[in-house]
């Protein structure tokens, strides 16, 4: 009897050494923490457009267009990934996040895009020592991926004004409203869809500038 209790007390003995030896390497080894992830918003375009080589009458009499680095509306200002799942909820992901806030990311967009446009004698972000004849002030309104359907939806609002910069008067303005499709339900498949969403709106907005600078030019004229 004495023996079977001196075993079952070795075994308990033994049992409680595992134990705490077990929680002693938890506490040395912790799980490893999921890495974040960081995403880019890059602005390749989605057609190319031809290369402008040298510099023809026109485009010498073309204006200058500085562009003023975009502002973005509140919650959206950050680096956090913003997604909707509910009416007037923004939420954002864990382990995900843009790699700059969009608007810093969007400003080298907007001026590659609108130098590929051709329509601008030269086109330089703000600050510049440069002096330039139109302005251009823009706003990120919305941009998020929305899981109020199936495929989820990335959502991007962009707001565009151009001003003469001589008479601070708003030649033109334009709200952009673009929506694309994720791939897939996670933050990959809204940053690729976030992606297409900014080229598209990149492309509508060189166009609209460019219109508008020619019925600026056209009006400016004797």
């Amino acid at each position: 009897m004495k023996r079977k209790y001196f075993h079952g007390l070795l075994w308990s003995s033994a049992a409680g050494l595992a134990l705490t030896l077990n929680a002693g390497c938890s506490a040395l080894f912790p799980k490893a923490r999921q890495q974040p992830s960081f995403y880019s918003l890059d602005g390749a375009p989605a057609t190319p457009r031809p290369a402008i080589v040298g510099a023809s009458p026109e485009l010498s009499a073309a204006p200058t267009l500085l562009v003023n680095p975009p502002t973005a509306a509140s919650g959206y200002d950050s680096q956090h990934i913003i997604y909707v799942r509910r009416p007037h909820t923004h939420e954002f992901f864990s382990h995900s996040d843009w790699i700059d806030t969009p608007a810093r990311m969007l400003a080298p967009l907007i001026v590659t895009a609108l130098q590929n446009a051709g329509a601008f004698r030269a086109v330089l972000l703000t600050p510049s020592v440069a002096a330039g004849d139109i302005r251009l002030d823009t706003e990120i309104v919305r941009l998020e991926q929305n899981f109020f359907e199936q495929p989820s939806q990335v959502r991007f609002t962009f707001r565009a004004y151009l001003v003469d910069d001589a008479t601070r008067r708003v030649i033109a303005w334009r709200e952009f409203d673009e929506s694309v499709a994720a791939a897939s339900e996670d933050p990959h498949g809204g940053v690729v869809a976030a992606n297409r969403a900014v080229q598209v709106v990149m492309e509508k907005l060189a166009s609209f500038c460019t219109q508008a600078a020619a019925t600026w030019r056209s009006a400016a004229k004797p």
